[in-house]
């Protein structure tokens, strides 16, 4: 007994050993990060019209930084409300997820920051105080965003008018509040391919509309790469439940059978509620997929963007129709 006594010890040593040699190393050498860069971006008025495309429509930074009117189709921005940040509500986070305030007040928002800050947490997933910032920002994709689209997305941000609303800190428990550190990774010089309606050029735009963060199942967070672009990934928030689509170019499951005109076609229909307003939501016509954002993109870009998806492999998965309310939902 006194031998197991003494193994049992030593492993329960061992294990809080490497622990603590783990936290020592993610709390000491993590995240990775790099001086934000020096200067201020240009501003044009080409190049706050570019960021602004893609702060409205491509990366649809309104989808979670922005107060939105969810008891219209789609959550159409709600009047003053842009950039305004705020607490993210879904079942199964494990702890607090505040999504800050990215108007230009300089209390509240991020108006003192320098524009090589910005860029910094826009790609390389960094704050301003050097602290990770929770993944759920789509950094990881946002990384692949050329030099000269983060310059403009930062040019547009620094014209949002300035919304005073101070919000809490993202609080995620031991050991996610550690882990999310091993995330961020310094980005430099990025150039996006050349503009069209090509496949390459396809990728690049779903990259920072990261389809594939919806559009693919995941384990906590983590997407199944077997499964890529093959839709079933459930997203359930207070009173609502909504399962994403198969577009892969599976004929049967996917949108195979779908041609370039009727894809786009799919997306530009939207674009009356954009310039009229959103009808009111009903159980069955409830949607998380941003329609009005993705309205509003050019049609070389969506062609390019469906040559992109149609060089996926073909994945057939049946996706039940999305769930709608699962009780009275309020909003």
């Amino acid at each position: 007994m006194k031998i197991w006594t003494k193994v049992v010890a030593a492993a329960a040593l061992a294990v809080v050993s490497v622990s603590g040699l783990t936290a020592l190393y993610y709390g000491m050498y993590l995240p990775r990060t790099a001086p934000p860069r020096a200067g201020s971006v240009p501003t044009t008025p080409e190049r706050i019209e570019r960021g602004k495309y893609i702060f409205t429509s491509v990366a649809y930074c309104d989808g979670c930084h922005s107060e939105r009117d969810f008891t219209r189709f789609a959550g159409p921005v709600v009047a003053g409300g842009r950039g305004k940040g705020l607490v993210f509500e879904e079942e199964g986070l494990p702890g607090t997820l505040a999504i800050p305030n990215i108007t230009s007040d300089r209390e509240t928002g991020i108006g003192a920051w320098t524009d090589g800050e910005k860029i910094r947490a826009i790609r390389d997933g960094i704050g301003r105080d050097g602290r990770a910032l929770f993944p759920m920002m789509p950094y990881i994709y946002y990384k692949n965003m050329s030099d000269y689209d983060v310059e403009c997305l930062v040019a547009y941000l620094n014209t949002l008018a300035p919304v005073r609303n101070r919000l809490p800190r993202t609080a995620m428990p031991f050991p996610v509040n550690y882990l999310v550190r091993s995330v961020p990774q310094p980005v430099k010089n990025v150039k996006a391919p050349e503009p069209g309606r090509t496949a390459e050029y396809g990728e690049y735009l779903a990259n920072l509309a990261h389809c594939v963060e919806c559009h693919t199942p995941a384990d906590k967070g983590q997407i199944d790469e077997s499964m890529k672009f093959a839709g079933g990934r459930k997203f359930q928030f207070p009173g609502v439940s909504v399962v994403s689509a198969n577009i892969t170019p599976d004929p049967e499951t996917g949108i195979g059978r779908w041609t370039q005109d009727y894809f786009v076609q799919r997306f530009t229909l939207q674009r009356s509620m954009v310039m009229n307003g959103a009808p009111q939501v009903t159980p069955d016509k409830f949607t998380l997929m941003p329609w009005l954002g993705f309205a509003q993109m050019n049609d070389d870009d969506l062609v390019a963007i469906y040559r992109y998806l149609q060089t996926q492999s073909t994945i057939t998965n049946k996706v039940a129709r999305q769930a709608g309310f699962t009780q009275k939902a309020s909003f």
